[in-house]
């Protein structure tokens, strides 16, 4: 066991493991989370404590930023009510997506190794992260529609049964178009499965593609070459934790809106 702290290692696909505990298998990706939900967890507990009716300069910024945040996601859901409450999810999903970005460019982050595996690798370059979170997106996003707008009214965004069962006392025109609709629902569907693969694969694909860039260009000149692209992961960082935000923001608020013509029904 020993710590070696001047070779680079590229990072491969899978997250390596560092150590067991039980039966779970601890990664350097899984550190690296902690790090980021204890760092959440510090600031959490300084904001709160610090909170006051005459607010200090920080707590200003923290008010300016989140009535942005509302002015923002207001464009999107049209209504602010949804807007608050769907802010705790969209703002969580991209402050962790950024950090663990970010805690990714810290010096150190892919040459600290022990037992010749990365001690710190960056969060979303693991696969099985992007995953989880993609589908905690997708999955809440049809809770809301649940709970929202009923449950017959959101299966009818994708199966509309009832329209089905009144097309067989129409005739054949009725039956026709009722079919072509159960197709349409299969797609529908079929596209949800396509939004935990594209939020998932397009986050996992540039931060670990980010990784390896930074890992070879430090491994080939240490100083100065590597400072215009860890520049450029800071950007790449800010858009992909944004993209990832703000398409949950916009699956959250088509999935609570009523389907077409629902209203006038």
């Amino acid at each position: 066991m020993h710590f070696d702290l001047g070779i680079m290692h590229i990072p491969t696909l899978a997250p390596e493991v560092i150590f067991h505990i039980g039966g779970l298998s601890i990664t350097n990706t899984i550190i690296n989370t902690w790090i980021a939900i204890i760092i959440f967890l510090i600031v959490g507990i300084i904001i709160s404590k610090n909170a006051a009716l005459r607010p200090t300069k920080l707590q200003n910024f923290l008010e300016w930023t989140l009535e942005s945040l509302f002015a923002y996601f207001d464009q999107v859901t049209g209504d602010r009510k949804k807007t608050i409450a769907f802010l705790p999810l969209v703002g969580s999903v991209f402050f962790f997506i950024l950090l663990s970005n970010y805690l990714g460019l810290i010096p150190g982050t892919g040459s600290i190794t022990w037992n010749n595996i990365m001690l710190f690798r960056p969060a979303n370059t693991d696969l099985n992260l992007t995953v989880a979170m993609a589908l905690t997106s997708v999955i809440v996003s049809h809770l809301v529609g649940l709970f929202s707008i009923g449950v017959l009214a959101h299966l009818n965004k994708f199966i509309q049964i009832g329209t089905l069962i009144r097309s067989l006392k129409n005739g054949p025109i009725a039956i026709f178009t009722a079919c072509v609709e159960v197709v349409v629902g299969i797609i529908e569907i079929i596209s949800e499965i396509a939004k935990v693969l594209s939020l998932s694969f397009r986050l996992f694909g540039n931060i670990f593609a980010g990784e390896v860039l930074m890992t070879v260009m430090s491994s080939l000149v240490a100083l100065m070459v590597p400072t215009p692209f860890m520049l450029l992961e800071l950007f790449v960082g800010l858009i992909q934790a944004g993209v990832f935000a703000m398409l949950t923001l916009v699956y959250l608020t088509v999935m609570s809106m009523k389907p077409h013509g629902e209203e006038a029904h």
